[in-house]
C-alpha cells in the first residue's frame, strides 16, 4: 500500500520548515504540534484553529495515521490494562498500561515483530514484520492516555521489537516525548532495553540522554546465552559490558540487567554466582525475571523459591537486586501473547 510520510512523526522544527515553505506564519507549527501531541487528534479537521489551507497543505504531503484499538483486556486486581492496535497497515502490535503508586506506566513495541528469536519470549515467533514510526509509537501511549483517561508518567520501551535495530525512530521517539511542546516526560522516567547491540549502546551514550538503559542479559556467559538468544553470536558479553561502561562514564546513569530465570537453564547457584562476579563493582542493578510461559516453548519459569534463593547469592555478594513485580497476570500482559492469539485467530 502506497503511504505518505508520517505527520505525527514530525518534530516541531520540521513543522516550522513546513509552515515557511506554505507561506503560513511560524507560530502555525506549534499550535498543529500542540493538536498532535497533547490534544492527540485523529484527524486533521479537528484543528480548529488551524487554516484549512495549510491543513490541506499537510494532507497533500503527509498522512496522519491513526491506529485501530482492536482489543483491550484489563486486570481487575491490578488494573493492568493490555491493548491490541491495528495500523494503517493492517498489522497488530500490543501496549501495556500498568498502575502503580507513583502513577502510570506504559510499556510501548518499537517494531512489529522481532527478528532476535529469544527462545523465551512470544514477540519474536514469525520474524520482525517492520519498523514503528516515531509516531507510531507515540500514538500508542496517546490513545491509551484516552482509552482510560489518565496521564502516563512512565515510559518502558520493551514491548515488541528490539529498538535500537530501530534506532533512529526510537531517538525521534525520545526527543519527541520529552520535548516541551509534547507530553513533557522527563528522561528520567523512559527505560529503553535492549539485547545488547553494541554500537548503538555507544551512539546512545553520546547523546547524553538522562533515560535508564536496560540489558536484556539473561545469562552470565556467552556459551549460556548463545542456546537462548541468537543475538549472542553477534555480540559478546564483555562487549556489551564495556559498552554500559561507556555508557555509565557518559551519562552517570546506572545501567539494569534484566535476567529471566527459566527452570533448570540459568536459575543454577553457579549462574548466579558467574552473575555476581560479572557486575561486580559495576553501578548497576539486576532486575530479575520469572519468565513467562509460552505456550509454542517448553521453559518453564524458575519456582518462587529457586527465585529468592538466586536473589539472595546475589545479595550475599553485594549486589542490587530486585524481582520484577508480576502485573497483569489474569490478562496474559506478557509480551508478544495477545498479539499471537489474535494471529492465530484464537
Amino acid at each position: 500500500m502506497e503511504t505518505k510520510p508520517d505527520l505525527r512523526s514530525l518534530s516541531i522544527s520540521e513543522l516550522k520548515a513546513e509552515t515557511e515553505n506554505s507561506g503560513e506564519k511560524a507560530f502555525r507549527a506549534a499550535q498543529v504540534y500542540d493538536w498532535l501531541h497533547k490534544k492527540s487528534i485523529s484527524a486533521l479537521s479537528e484543528m480548529s484553529n488551524v487554516p484549512l489551507s495549510f491543513r490541506n497543505y499537510l494532507a497533500g504531503k503527509y498522512d496522519l495515521y491513526s491506529m485501530e484499538k482492536l482489543k483491550k483486556l484489563k486486570d481487575e486486581e491490578d488494573g493492568t490494562c493490555k491493548f491490541l492496535f491495528k495500523t494503517i497497515d493492517d498489522n497488530v502490535i500490543e501496549s501495556v498500561l500498568m498502575r502503580y503508586e507513583h502513577g502510570y506506566s506504559a510499556c510501548i513495541s518499537s517494531q512489529v515483530g522481532c527478528k532476535m528469536g529469544c527462545v523465551f519470549c512470544a514477540s519474536g515467533i514469525g520474524g520482525k514484520v517492520r519498523d514503528l514510526t516515531a509516531g507510531e509509537m507515540l500514538e500508542q501511549i496517546y490513545e491509551m492516555q484516552k482509552a482510560e483517561n489518565v496521564r502516563i508518567s512512565n515510559i518502558v520501551v520493551m514491548g515488541t521489537g528490539e529498538p535500537f535495530d530501530n534506532f533512529d525512530n526510537f531517538i525521534r521517539f525520545y526527543e519527541m516525548i520529552t520535548d516541551k511542546d509534547g507530553l513533557n516526560i522527563s528522561g528520567r522516567n523512559i527505560t529503553v532495553s535492549t539485547c545488547g547491540i553494541v554500537d548503538k549502546i555507544r551512539e546512545l551514550a553520546d547523546k547524553k540522554y538522562a533515560l535508564t538503559l536496560a540489558i536484556s542479559l539473561h545469562a552470565p556467559n556467552d556459551t549460556l546465552r548463545k542456546t537462548i538468544m541468537p543475538s549472542a553470536n553477534k555480540y559478546r558479553i564483555s562487549d556489551i559490558m564495556a559498552a554500559c561502561d561507556y555508557f555509565f562514564e557518559k551519562t552517570g546513569r546506572r545501567v539494569t540487567f534484566e535476567y529471566s530465570l527459566i527452570s533448570g537453564i540459568n536459575d543454577s547457584a553457579e549462574c548466579a554466582k558467574e552473575l555476581a562476579e560479572l557486575v561486580k563493582g559495576k553501578n548497576c542493578h539486576i532486575n530479575l525475571i520469572p519468565v513467562n510461559p509460552v505456550k509454542e516453548r517448553d521453559f518453564v519459569r524458575s519456582g518462587t523459591e529457586k527465585t529468592a534463593d538466586f536473589k539472595k547469592l546475589l545479595e550475599k555478594n553485594r549486589i542490587n537486586v530486585t524481582i520484577r513485580r508480576g502485573m497483569g497476570k489474569n490478562i496474559d500482559a506478557a509480551c508478544g501473547q495477545l498479539r499471537r492469539s489474535y494471529m492465530n485467530g484464537e
